[in-house]
């Protein structure tokens, strides 16, 4: 299948790797700020799992922040988390519109290679075309 090419495309026309790269390093530069800022939180995986529970919009609850900082830094990660899923989900979409032009497209062609040859076709493969030309339309 030509999903993957596909796929390579469409983030590469997006830039949507830049993006993703540029959250997980402020994912990661979040959870380290806040455990520097937050007594409470002792490790960087207890400060990876807020943030994760943040960016999920989980909020769990079990790991809260109280300076300023971590609050800002939190508050700057969800909208950028908002965001981020936005571009994913426009992604998916503009993968999945041009997996199926491509199969249309291939689909159209079928039927036209055989309208060239239409002389030559026998009463089932006329069905078959009208049958095709009609799930097109």
């Amino acid at each position: 299948m030509k999903f993957f090419p596909v796929l390579r495309k469409v983030v590469k026309a997006t830039g949507v790797i830049r993006v993703l790269l540029v959250f997980v390093a402020f994912f990661m530069i979040g959870a380290f700020i806040i455990q520097m800022t937050e007594p409470h939180i002792k490790s960087y995986g207890d400060a990876c799992w807020y943030c994760y529970s943040l960016v999920s919009t989980c909020g769990f609850g079990d790991v809260v922040v109280y300076s300023t900082a971590a609050r800002i830094v939190s508050g700057i990660l969800s909208c950028y988390a908002v965001v981020v899923i936005a571009m994913l989900v426009g992604v998916v979409v503009n993968l999945y519109n041009k997996l199926i032009e491509m199969r249309m497209r291939g689909s159209l062609m079928e039927v036209v290679d055989k309208l060239e040859h239409l002389p030559d076709l026998s009463k089932e493969e006329l069905e078959e075309i009208s049958q095709r030309v009609r799930k097109l339309v």
